[in-house]
């Protein structure tokens, strides 16, 4: 059985390659890569990608990314997952509108941690 189409894949796909400030004074920075790879057992969704929020002076604060083999791997063969500085958990792709919803809800918190926004 096929799944069915996503309407917010373009969405997702679009910000390939895109490296947006979203902390001017502060110097916080997202970037997006994201491609379309044949499906397979480890992306059965089809897509390669990663979206990070980096620091001030380059770090990555917080990712998202596809079924990978990562250092550190605590749950088992390559699964999508979310990385938090040094924490690396599973994360449950269900489709583009939610990994942009849930990116950008990372992000608003690791902002408030650190004073950022309100």
């Amino acid at each position: 059985m096929t799944a069915p189409p996503d309407p917010s894949l373009d969405t997702l796909l679009d910000l390939d390659g895109q490296a947006l400030v979203v902390d001017p004074e502060g110097g916080h920075w997202v970037r997006f890569v994201v491609t379309r790879v044949p499906a397979s057992l480890e992306k059965p969704h089809g897509l390669d990608y990663s979206l990070t929020l980096h620091g001030p002076d380059g770090e990555r604060l917080v990712g998202f990314d596809d079924a990978h083999r990562v250092a550190r791997q605590e749950f088992g063969g390559p699964q999508d997952h979310r990385h938090s500085l040094s924490t690396i958990k599973a994360y449950e792709y269900r489709d583009a509108a939610s990994l942009l919803a849930d990116f950008w809800n990372a992000v608003d918190s690791v902002l408030r941690e650190r004073g950022v926004i309100t």
